[in-house]
């Protein structure tokens, strides 16, 4: 397909409701041709909901999303001739084999029944299921391995606009890392813009230049993860305690000391300038009230804290349970 000089994302006043529930509500985002971009929340904030508007699976309530320069509602095929999507609920015919799935996606996408075949076995190759045997049918695959044939019909097509959410979930770290090969790849030698949600927070600050982070539906944060952390602080403070109500005590009892504080369960995190500076001031007045720590350790902000200051909550990274199934390889 020919390359689109316009590659961009543009969301504006975006809202989408079920009944009375809005799971994305007034959203405004523009994401740059060329660009990776993280998209972050805990469960039920409106990540995917977002991307099925963006992909034309859904339609907006109310506002507007332009993709690759069309509208999604009124210019909704020229939308899908340009991206690619691997959705987090896989849907695969688990009768068929890969290279099966793979030529038929080709084939729909007009190539000839050589070039088919051709495409399908490089992009095997390029997620790492060049070894799995050719005969090998869909529904024997493990979770992993079927997102990353997900990934792969996602690509058959050279998209300009590429949709990934949650690409590596179910993937041990080794194929997780192959996937952030290829999504840098397909970035940095092809131009792709990349919207990405994921669980993981280290994947959104290893790839994406810009992330921003929904929560009940509105967007509570935003910028380059580097941005993000700085505005956090220079370092933190991490306070763990046996019982939640002893990370509720501790924060009052240092309610006069510097910092900014945020609570986590059973671990109180301290944000300030001069972290380390004040770290005994801090034991002194724990140990004079009878508040025991259980562990302590200094460390510069990350996206967790990030995400944790911005939502109230942590990210739960890496729940697979969902997947039913053994992740392998």
């Amino acid at each position: 397909m020919s390359s689109p000089a316009d590659r961009s994302i543009v969301v504006e006043n975006l809202t989408r409701c079920y009944g009375d529930l809005c799971a994305v509500d007034s959203v405004d985002l523009q994401i740059d041709s060329g660009r990776i971009f993280g998209f972050l929340g805990p469960n039920g904030a409106g990540k995917s909901t977002l991307v099925k508007v963006l992909t034309t699976i859904l339609a907006p309530t109310s506002g507007r999303a332009l993709v690759g320069g069309h509208d999604v509602v009124s210019e909704g095929h020229q939308v899908r001739s340009l991206i690619g999507v691997a959705l987090q609920d896989v849907g695969l015919d688990p009768l068929m084999t890969a290279s099966e799935l793979l030529q038929l996606q080709a084939r729909l996408f007009g190539h000839t029944p050589e070039a088919a075949r051709d495409r399908g076995r490089l992009l095997l190759e390029r997620v790492g299921l060049d070894d799995v045997p050719a005969e090998k049918r869909v529904g024997a695959y493990s979770g992993g391995m079927k997102r990353r044939l997900d990934l792969a019909l996602a690509l058959v097509h050279d998209p300009a606009i590429l949709f990934l959410d949650e690409p590596t979930t179910g993937l041990d770290p080794v194929s997780r890392a192959e996937i952030w090969t290829e999504v840098r790849r397909l970035n940095r030698d092809q131009g792709v813009t990349i919207f990405l949600t994921t669980q993981y927070l280290e994947e959104a600050d290893r790839l994406a230049d810009e992330v921003a982070i929904i929560s009940r539906g509105h967007i509570v944060a935003q910028g380059s993860p580097e941005e993000l952390k700085r505005e956090v602080g220079q370092e933190v403070i991490s306070l763990v305690f046996a019982e939640d109500e002893d990370a509720r005590q501790a924060e009052d009892v240092l309610g006069q000391l510097d910092g900014s504080r945020q609570l986590a369960g059973r671990e109180l995190l301290v944000y300030s300038a001069k972290a380390a500076e004040l770290v005994p001031s801090l034991v002194r007045r724990l140990d004079a009230h009878g508040l025991v720590l259980k562990g302590l350790s200094l460390a510069q902000p990350s996206l967790d804290d990030v995400f944790l200051r911005a939502t109230g909550e942590r990210m739960e990274e890496g729940d697979d349970s969902h997947l039913g199934e053994k992740v392998e390889p």
